[in-house]
């Protein structure tokens, strides 16, 4: 029975999409997901679920059992070849038969790149790497920012009216998109490692920061130099149960520092740039402690810092079909109907009709 590039494809895309599920759950590790097929069935299949817990060949080899023996192994990363919080994998999959390894893209980590594929064609195993190459980098793009540069990946998130307005005159935020795009960056917020806000998100919105999932909670993290955020902001309530770390300079004032510790916060010393905390070296504070992957979203003045600094690697914008113009409430806004989006070249064009 041949095996065609087509399934071989097919095969990788099941294991990248096992990989997203350990999104968020792994860090500082990467995502895998590992797919092992016989007689073009699946006879094993599984993914990292959290950082410590076994490798995705391992569960996948697990399941397939005897039927391993001779069949072929699909894994979005190059198999690790070193005992970490478990033991290499590279050995299991020698130990258990696998005739084809099929592999994603290479380790960037210098402990393992490389080297793993190279122990396993010395056991007489055929390796194909590459397969799928662009989705499998897309997957663990954060995690290979972060061992190649030792910075965490941060994808900006924006919401906006046609009229590019992030609020109502008087502030009011509450709420430009709909509660599609809402639900989709709580789905976002389950597989990032942080939510990052400055402190004027916090005073304006009050948000919760939570992801909509008893499953975990990403951490919440405050860019607020001299300590300005409330001590009865919702952040800090038992309906925001994550970890809470404010970035501040060293001259935010001693009396504010006893009092968020009481609210059982991390206040992180960042030096400062300006009077404000310097962005550059809280992602590397952060990337310090495993948080790789972060997500951003607000307000105007951090991500336009962020974005000066060159700090941003994905932007995330939603577009919403309102008009707030010089309007008081978000509830307001001129409602643009039969909208219509069209590419002309790099650009976007948006018709409708009020």
């Amino acid at each position: 029975m041949q095996i065609t590039e087509k399934d071989n494809n097919r095969y990788m895309l099941a294991a990248i999409q096992l990989g997203k599920k350990g999104l968020g759950k792994t860090s500082p590790n990467p995502a895998v997901g590992c797919v092992i097929a016989k007689h073009k069935k699946i006879v094993g299949a599984g993914f990292h679920k959290r950082f410590g817990a076994a490798h995705a060949e391992i569960g996948a080899l697990n399941k397939a059992g005897s039927k391993a023996r001779g069949a072929s192994l699909y894994v979005n990363l190059e198999p690790c070849i070193h005992f970490g919080k478990t033991p290499p994998c590279v050995d299991a999959i020698i130990k258990s038969g696998i005739k084809k390894v099929f592999v994603g893209m290479h380790d960037p980590n210098p402990v393992n790149n490389g080297k793993g594929i190279k122990i396993l064609r010395s056991a007489g195993i055929k390796v194909k790497v590459g397969v799928c190459n662009k989705w499998a980098k897309d997957l663990n793009a954060p995690f290979i920012k972060y061992i190649t540069k030792n910075f965490p990946y941060v994808t900006l998130k924006m919401a906006q009216s046609l009229d590019g307005k992030i609020a109502a005159r008087l502030g009011d935020s509450k709420w430009i998109t709909c509660k599609d795009s809402r639900r989709l960056v709580h789905q976002i917020r389950q597989q990032v490692d942080a939510v990052m806000v400055g402190v004027g998100t916090v005073v304006k919105d009050n948000p919760l920061l939570t992801a909509r999932s008893k499953d975990r909670q990403p951490v919440k993290i405050i860019v607020d130099s001299k300590l300005r955020t409330p001590l009865n902001s919702r952040i800090f309530s038992k309906k925001s149960p994550a970890k809470t770390i404010i970035a501040a300079t060293n001259s935010a004032p001693k009396k504010r520092i006893k009092k968020l510790l009481k609210k059982n916060v991390e206040i992180l010393p960042v030096r400062g740039k300006n009077g404000r905390v310097d962005l550059k070296a809280l992602m590397k504070l952060l990337a310090n402690k495993g948080l790789i992957n972060i997500l951003v979203e607000g307000g105007a003045e951090l991500a336009a810092s962020l974005l000066n600094e060159g700090l941003v690697d994905r932007v995330l914008f939603f577009v919403a079909p309102k008009i707030i113009g010089n309007k008081n409430k978000i509830s307001q806004a001129l409602a643009v109907k039969g909208l219509t989006v069209k590419k002309i070249a790099s650009d976007f064009l948006f018709e409708g009709e009020l």
